[in-house]
């Protein structure tokens, strides 16, 4: 005998499974520290590849008057400049990446606690009526 309830917990959770459940099992089988130090990390990278392009593309878009200006301005002073808007880009990028994955990990694991609960009472329901 079907029972309605348990169809509709199934199919709850079948649907969950398909669509929203698949990224954050994937989020879930991290640690929380893990999971955001490797976001974090990745961010960091792409901030510095990013930094990268963009200061070449500066620097190439006028290179004959960088390159006439280079020997009379103070290097030392340039790379300082330059290092300070390195770490202030890459500093501002994983602290925003760092709140994002942060809030995206604290969603998934309250969608999983949910999740684990309804496969909790879908068992409790498999046994009721095995024994009753």
């Amino acid at each position: 005998m079907l029972n309605e309830e348990r169809v509709v917990l199934m199919t709850k959770m079948a649907s969950y499974e398909a669509h929203e459940g698949k990224r954050c099992l994937a989020i879930g089988s991290y640690f929380r520290n893990d999971y955001i130090g490797w976001q974090v990390l990745k961010s960091i990278i792409s901030a510095t590849i990013a930094f990268v392009v963009v200061f070449a593309m500066y620097i190439f878009y006028d290179f004959e008057v960088f390159m006439t200006e280079i020997y009379k301005m103070d290097l030392l002073e340039f790379a300082k400049s330059v290092l300070f808007y390195y770490l202030g880009t890459v500093g501002a990028y994983a602290l925003i990446s760092y709140v994002v994955y942060m809030v995206r990990y604290r969603r998934a694991s309250r969608s999983l606690r949910a999740y684990y609960m309804n496969l909790h009472k879908l068992s409790a329901m498999y046994k009721s009526e095995k024994n009753g």
